[in-house]
């Protein structure tokens, strides 16, 4: 792939990765109070979306059982002492899933972040309050694996501690000494049976040195017996507003009993670092409901109505001349339900994948789908079914239908620029609250842009077009588990350029760079003959 379709790929803000793009603001404004039926959206303005993507928290995580309504509904209206709730709740979750004991969190992260707390606290009520400040401390580092490092594990460090990377494991025995306070992992192809350093090969080095291990399964079918304990995991973390289909707000921590009451005693409502992860009493019973629903749930009867949907889908977009379909099968634990993907020439329908995907997701009725481009000569879409219901189906495939049988003009190509970025570039950027300077060292080959964007903390390659006077810049800050998309987009005015800035989930920010005069001295360079004689 070369870089003129790498820009392409670039060339819209896309519904295809792990979120709808952020909407700036609001497009109408709500009238009237609060609706307190289905157009409870609609009465604050917002409109809803038809959610073909999957249990991703950025649209609302996934559709709650009946179980669960009624299971808060019912909690809500009496008071109970906290402590005996979460004994109570503990013991239920033990019996159901046969983990020695259980405790429900404010969500999969706050399960991570309590059971970090509880390996460093040991339960110690002076250790936990010293958190995060662990100056002095026996416990203060947690080892992950390099293939683990995500955006998640920023609820681990939130507690303070080192993080100390390996990649094999035998960096994983040197790296465990006496601070080590526990190993995370999250579950992907690298933790499978019979990796280099899966879970039953971390669990085996841990396990002789009593060094906790968390797995964290958050978006994973729950398994009875669990599988990451029966492989050697200490404690798993899952979250309820995935497979599971409990509240969106709630997670579950199930392993050691001993460690697991140390994370509760590192949850609100005792105050310490874990006051701010509060979870009501309705959504830990809703938990638990849910569950319980998990055990009862017909998984084969659901699967097969998945199926079913997919079909119809496919039948009806198939028509489309030029569109085919299949069906993608999961390979492990984590989302798992089948996948439509609908595939086609990007060039014969005027249209790509994540085009497509952003095109659906800003106009009525809204709904996300994936989006992606596979090489030059084909693009898809792509359909989970897991949190979709049975009236959107036809709603979906006449939609798909209507827009990829619709006639587009082919793409022209890009006009000629007006001007040129080449140079160094001061870039001033007004977030929300504050301001930065960045810096970009551009070079320009017609309409393609390339160089490199000096950030706060980092430098990384930048790439773009100039079409006309319209500017498209982008570039990706990447530290170990997280990154930040930039798309700079705006109008260049001889060597000024102002726009928009668009981050993806840390939503936009406002921009103006300048170009800056650069007149290096011309001076020769003497090359010594051999080494200094004198300094």
């Amino acid at each position: 792939m070369d870089r003129r379709q790498v820009i392409k790929n670039l060339a819209v803000l896309p519904m295809g990765g792990s979120m709808l793009p952020f909407i700036p603001e609001m497009k109408k404004s709500a009238e009237g109070p609060l609706s307190l039926n289905d157009d409870i959206y609609a009465s604050i303005g917002v409109d809803t979306i038809i959610n073909c993507r999957g249990t991703f928290t950025i649209i609302g995580g996934s559709r709650e059982r009946p179980e669960v309504h009624k299971a808060m509904l019912a909690a809500s209206g009496n008071f109970i002492q906290y402590d005996e709730m979460a004994n109570g709740i503990g013991q239920r979750l033990a019996e159901i899933t046969k983990a020695e004991w259980g405790i429900v969190t404010a969500g999969c992260a706050a399960a991570m972040k309590h059971a970090t707390a509880a390996c460093v606290s040991g339960g110690n009520p002076e250790i936990l309050l010293r958190i995060p400040n662990l100056t002095g401390l026996q416990k203060t580092e947690v080892i992950i694996p390099r293939y683990a490092r995500n955006v998640y594990d920023a609820a681990i460090r939130n507690i303070g501690v080192t993080i100390i990377e390996v990649s094999t494991a035998e960096e994983l025995e040197t790296a465990i000494n006496a601070k080590t306070a526990m190993i995370y992992i999250m579950t992907n192809r690298h933790s499978a049976s019979g990796q280099p350093l899966s879970l039953e090969v971390i669990a085996g080095i841990a396990k002789p040195k009593n060094i906790p291990v968390l797995v964290d399964a958050a978006a994973e079918n729950l398994t009875i017996p669990n599988v990451h304990l029966q492989k050697g995991a200490t404690m798993v973390a899952y979250s309820g507003g995935k497979a599971i289909c409990g509240p969106q707000c709630a997670g579950i921590l199930l392993g050691k009993k001993d460690l697991l009451q140390s994370a509760w005693q590192a949850s609100s409502p005792h105050h310490g670092p874990g006051r701010d992860n509060k979870v009501g009493k309705e959504e830990m019973m809703g938990m638990l409901a849910a569950v319980e629903a998990w055990v009862n749930r017909d998984h084969d009867a659901e699967w097969s109505t998945w199926e079913n949907w997919l079909d119809e889908i496919a039948n009806r977009v198939t028509k489309v001349k030029g569109v085919s379909s299949n069906i993608q099968l999961p390979e492990d634990l984590n989302n798992r339900a089948p996948v439509l993907q609908l595939i086609w020439d990007p060039v014969a329908l005027a249209i790509s994948g994540p085009e497509l995907a952003e095109y659906l997701g800003r106009n009525k009725p809204r709904i996300a789908v994936g989006g992606r481009n596979n090489g030059e000569n084909t693009t898809m879409i792509t359909i989970n079914p897991s949190q979709m219901k049975a009236s959107e189906v036809k709603i979906v495939s006449e939609r798909l239908y209507e827009v990829l049988s619709s006639k587009r003009p082919q793409k022209k190509q890009l006009s000629p620029p007006r001007g040129s970025l080449a140079g160094r570039w001061q870039v001033d950027i007004d977030f929300f609250s504050s301001s930065s300077t960045h810096k970009w060292f551009l070079e320009q080959d017609e309409n393609w842009i390339s160089g490199r964007h000096e950030g706060d903390f980092n430098s990384q390659d930048i790439l773009g077009t100039l079409e006309d006077k319209e500017v498209k810049l982008h570039s990706t800050f990447r530290t170990p588990g997280n990154q930040i998309q930039y798309m700079f987009s705006g109008q260049l005015e001889g060597d000024t350029l102002k726009g928009n800035l668009y981050m993806g989930e840390y939503q936009t920010a406002t921009f103006t760079a300048k170009r800056l005069a650069y007149n290096p001295p011309r001076t020769n360079i003497l090359i010594p003959d051999g080494p200094p004689l004198a300094t």
